[in-house]
């Protein structure tokens, strides 16, 4: 039995034995109502009168069950309350983004899931699909990298490159001119020469940058190298924790796009934000399953090419913008949300580090 399966089994069994050893425990007060119900005046929660099926108080229900059968009942009713929300809210964030986007920021919202809770849904399946399909990637120092004629014309044409580099220093140094620029020339070719023979050799490079907190940045590579199942479990872990981060780092770029309009507040950017990412999470889940259990990449292509219409979509019915409005903030929204996942990546990168 799967694991899943087996939790529930569980559940389940353990229902069943207590009921067996208790049969009549929880079913009704000694002196309440035989159907398991409370059927108070007032709200056991706040004390305020009651006048419907809730309290107008707190919002708690009027009547409060207390069976083990209706403790089972309410988890159960839990999640497919949940779902029903579901069922309504992903087919209009599919096609419909942007209708269900206005619809919650102008407070049509018991229909649907709210956006916040969307997403955190959406991060953990998203997640737990990753851990389902494994390590994706596999490195090390004698990692199976293809080589062949490609690798051998790359080594060759950098070999002539630093050549020709070190002839321009030489001619330079002769006419007494200025070298610094040909010696950082000649570094960045040497480099590059360097990390083409090592992937030749199917070994990975001693250090990764020169720039700026290389010391930092090399010294996590070689952790990473030495063992990069922790490195990949730190990194992973870090995206999940902070995967929030995505929101507040895009909202300022959606709001680029409408500079100064006083028709729209960040609050709708954010619900914007919210719901777009949920859809794209769910489309990296997809591509995730599919790449993993089946053998349909036309329909990842297909996910690849949605992904810009919905966004056009989404902005569209959002802000009641014209084709041609749309349009050219989709093209906008695009690089900004490559520099917002840049952004992230940094900052998973360096709270791995940490």
């Amino acid at each position: 039995m799967s694991e899943p399966g087996q939790f529930i089994g569980d559940i389940a069994a353990g229902a069943l034995a207590a009921r067996a050893v208790e049969p009549a425990h929880g079913e009704a007060p000694a002196n309440g109502p035989e159907d398991g119900h409370s059927h108070e005046a007032a709200c056991l929660n706040c004390g305020t009168v009651l006048l419907g099926s809730h309290c107008h108080g707190c919002g708690q229900a009027a009547h409060v069950h207390r069976t083990i059968a209706a403790f089972f009942h309410d988890l159960v009713h839990g999640v497919f309350h949940f779902e029903g929300k579901i069922w309504r809210t992903l087919p209009m964030l599919a096609w419909h983004p942007g209708r269900l986007t206005r619809e919650y920021i102008d407070g049509r919202r018991a229909s649907y899931v709210s956006p916040i809770a969307l997403f955190l849904f959406v991060v953990f399946l998203t997640f737990a699909l990753f851990n389902l399909a494994g390590d994706p990637i596999h490195f090390d120092q004698n990692t199976n990298a293809v080589v062949g004629a490609k690798s051998a014309t790359a080594e060759g044409e950098a070999v002539k490159h630093v050549a020709a580099i070190k002839a321009e220093l030489a001619a330079a140094e002769q006419a007494h001119q200025g070298t610094d620029a040909i010696k950082g020339k000649l570094v960045g070719a040497e480099a590059a020469l360097k990390g083409i023979r090592n992937g030749k050799n199917n070994k990975l490079p001693d250090e990764i940058t020169s720039g700026v907190a290389a010391g930092t940045l090399n010294q996590a590579w070689r952790d990473a190298r030495a063992n990069p199942e922790l490195a990949m479990y730190k990194v992973q872990s870090s995206a999940y924790k902070y995967s929030w981060l995505l929101i507040p780092l895009s909202v300022p770029f959606v709001w680029l796009l409408f500079p100064f309009n006083r028709r729209f507040h960040l609050y709708d950017h954010t619900v914007f934000v919210t719901y777009s990412l949920c859809f794209m999470l769910i489309v990296l889940a997809a591509i995730t399953a599919i790449n993993v259990w089946t053998s349909l990449g036309g329909l990842i292509a297909l996910l690849i090419l949605y992904v810009p219409f919905h966004m056009h979509r989404q902005l569209r019915e959002t802000y009641g913008l014209t084709r041609t409005g749309a349009l050219w903030r989709t093209i906008g929204l695009g690089g900004f949300a490559m520099v917002a996942l840049t952004l992230f990546a940094l900052a998973v990168l360096v709270l791995s580090i940490g």
